[in-house]
C-alpha cells in the first residue's frame, strides 16, 4: 500500500528477494514530528497508523497526531489501530466463527460467492476453557480428560474444524496445547510479519484479558471484546484514545531467591499506587535487561492486575533469542531482528532516551519474596509476614482490607457434607444458627472441619506464570517438599 509519505524502503530481511518497510526514521526525517523520542510502544501503533493510512479508514492527520504525541498532554483523540492478527479463546471464538459461517450463508443467499467472506488479517481460536477435571490423581488423567471432552463436545469441535477448512486465515489450537496466552507466546508470535516482500511489526488485540502477555516479548497487543474482535479480523481498526505512557526504569537485579512472580506482585502494587489504568506501561533500563524474556512475559501477564492497558518491554537481543529457543526459523529471528534494527526500535532504551508522561523508578534488588492477597492482587503481603498477617486480617475491618469476624468466631465451624451442600439452608443458617456448633462430615480420610481461616481452594501454579520455567519447576519443587513434611489435601 502506498501512503501519502513516501516511506517505503528496501531492508536485508534475509530473505533472498527484496524486503521492504514503511520507514519510520525517513518519517522524522521528513519532518512530521520527533518520532526517535517516541515511547517504543507508540512507535509501533504509529507504523500501523501510517503504512494503512489509505485517506479512508486512516487519514494523513492520524499519522502526523501520533507522530507529534505529547507525553505531558497527549491529544485526546482516537487512534485508528490495525492490528496485524488476532487471537481468539473458545468462550467468544466459536460466536465470531457462527457469525462468519452465517454472513457466508447470507451472501449465498443473494446470489453471491460465500467464499468473499474471508477473514482480512490471520485468526487463531486456542480451545482453552473446555476441558473438565473429571479424572484427577493419577498419571493418564489429562488424556482421560480430553477423551471426556471430545466426548461432550463433539459437535462443537466439528464446526471448528469445519471453520479451519474453510477459512483460509482461521486456524484452530486443539485442547489439551496449553492457555491461549502462553500458547501465543510460544508458539503463534513471529515477532514480524510479512506480506508479499512488505514487512510489519506482529501486532494484534485477542479476547483474553491477559493477552498482553505477549508485551514482553515487544509485541503491542491487549485484550478485547469479542465485537471488536470480530471488526479487527474484517480488517477495521481498533479505535483507543491517545494513551499516557507511563515509564518504569529498572535497575540493580533480583536477588537470589527471588521470583518473577515476587517481581510481578511488587510491579502490580507499585503501579495500582500510581495509577495507571488505561494508560501505557514501558519498562525500560540496565535492570530490564537483566530479566529473561519469560520474566518479562510474566510481568507483562499482569497488566490488567495493575490496570494498563499493556505491560510493554521493547525488542532486544533476549527477544530474538527466544524466538530461536521456541522454534521459530532461522529466517524468522534475522527478520525480526533487522526489521527492529531498520525502524531504531531496536536494543532496551536508556533513562532519559525516551520522553515519558511520568517515569517511575525500581530497583529490582529492593523486590522481596511476597504472596498476594486475600482480596486483591495489589494487596501484596512479605512471606516472613504470611502468618501474622493472615490471622489479623480475619478480625481487621473490612474498610482496612480484612474480614471484620470476632475474635469469638474464629475457632467456630460450619456444617457441611461431603457432597458439597450444607446441612442447613441459608435461611436456616442466617436466622436460626448464624453460629452453628462444629460439625464434622464423615470421608474417605476422616473428619472434615471448615471454619473462618479454612483454605478450601488454592493452586501453586496460575496463568500468569505457565510460561515461566523456573517458577513452574520452582512450584513442582515446592510442592514435593511439602509432600515429603506431610502436607496432605482433603478431598
Amino acid at each position: 500500500m502506498t501512503t501519502p509519505f513516501n516511506t517505503l524502503r528496501q531492508f536485508d530481511s534475509g530473505s533472498e528477494t527484496p524486503s521492504y518497510l514503511h520507514s519510520l526514521p525517513a518519517l522524522e526525517e521528513a519532518g512530521v514530528g520527533p518520532i526517535s523520542k517516541l515511547p517504543v510502544s507508540i512507535r509501533i501503533v504509529l507504523e500501523s497508523v501510517l503504512r494503512n493510512c489509505d485517506g479512508k479508514k486512516v487519514q494523513a492527520r492520524d499519522v502526523e497526531t501520533l507522530a507529534n504525541w505529547n507525553a505531558k498532554a497527549p491529544a485526546e483523540e482516537e487512534i485508528p489501530f490495525v492490528v496485524a492478527r488476532i487471537v481468539l479463546q473458545d468462550f467468544t471464538g466459536v460466536p465470531l466463527l457462527v457469525d462468519l459461517a452465517a454472513m457466508r450463508t447470507a451472501v449465498k443467499g443473494l446470489g453471491g460467492n460465500p467464499a468473499i467472506i474471508e477473514p482480512l488479517v490471520p485468526v487463531d481460536l486456542v480451545v482453552d476453557h473446555s476441558v473438565q477435571v473429571d479424572f484427577y490423581g493419577s498419571a493418564n488423567a489429562l488424556q482421560l480428560n480430553l477423551d471426556m471432552e471430545f466426548k461432550r463436545n463433539r459437535e462443537r469441535y466439528q464446526f471448528l474444524k469445519w471453520g479451519q477448512q474453510a477459512f483460509k486465515t482461521f486456524g484452530v489450537v486443539p485442547p489439551g496445547i496449553g492457555i491461549v496466552h502462553q500458547v501465543n507466546l510460544e508458539y503463534l508470535a513471529k515477532g514480524v510479519l510479512s506480506a508479499g516482500d512488505l514487512y510489519y511489526p506482529d501486532t494484534l488485540v485477542g479476547t483474553d484479558s491477559h493477552t498482553t502477555m505477549i508485551n514482553g516479548l515487544g509485541v503491542v497487543g491487549w485484550g478485547v471484546g469479542g465485537i471488536e474482535a470480530e471488526a479487527g479480523m474484517l480488517g477495521q481498526p481498533v479505535y483507543f484514545l491517545t494513551p499516557e505512557v507511563v515509564g518504569v526504569n529498572l535497575t540493580g537485579r533480583l536477588r537470589e531467591g527471588v521470583t518473577a512472580t515476587d517481581l510481578a506482585l511488587h510491579v502490580t502494587q507499585l503501579l495500582r499506587a500510581a495509577k495507571v489504568v488505561g494508560k501505557f506501561v514501558e519498562f525500560y533500563g540496565e535492570g530490564a535487561v537483566t530479566l529473561p524474556l519469560t520474566d518479562r512475559a510474566t510481568i507483562a501477564n499482569m497488566a490488567p492486575e495493575y490496570g494498563a492497558t499493556m505491560g510493554f518491554f521493547p525488542v532486544d537481543s533476549e527477544s530474538v533469542n527466544y524466538l530461536a529457543a521456541t522454534g521459530r526459523t532461522e529466517q524468522q529471528c534475522r527478520a525480526f531482528e533487522n526489521y527492529f534494527k531498520a525502524q531504531n526500535l531496536f536494543g532496551m532504551p536508556k533513562k532519559g532516551d525516551i520522553e515519558y508522561s511520568v517515569d517511575i523508578d525500581l530497583d529490582l534488588s529492593t523486590v522481596q519474596p511476597g504472596v498476594a492477597g486475600p482480596k486483591r492482587p495489589q494487596d501484596r503481603i512479605n512471606v516472613p509476614d504470611l502468618k501474622n498477617t493472615f490471622t489479623s486480617l480475619l478480625t481487621k475491618s473490612v474498610a482496612e482490607g480484612g474480614y471484620g469476624k470476632a475474635e469469638n468466631d474464629l475457632s467456630k465451624s460450619a456444617a457441611v457434607k461431603r457432597n458439597g451442600s450444607q446441612s442447613a439452608d441459608e435461611a436456616e443458617m442466617v436466622n436460626d444458627r448464624p453460629t452453628p456448633d462444629a460439625i464434622t462430615a464423615a470421608h474417605a480420610k476422616g473428619d472434615l472441619h471448615l471454619r473462618n481461616g479454612s483454605v478450601l481452594i488454592a493452586a501453586i501454579t496460575s496463568c500468569t506464570n505457565t510460561s515461566n520455567p523456573s517458577v513452574m519447576i520452582g512450584a513442582g519443587l515446592l510442592a514435593k517438599k511439602a509432600a515429603s513434611r506431610g502436607l496432605r489435601v482433603d478431598p
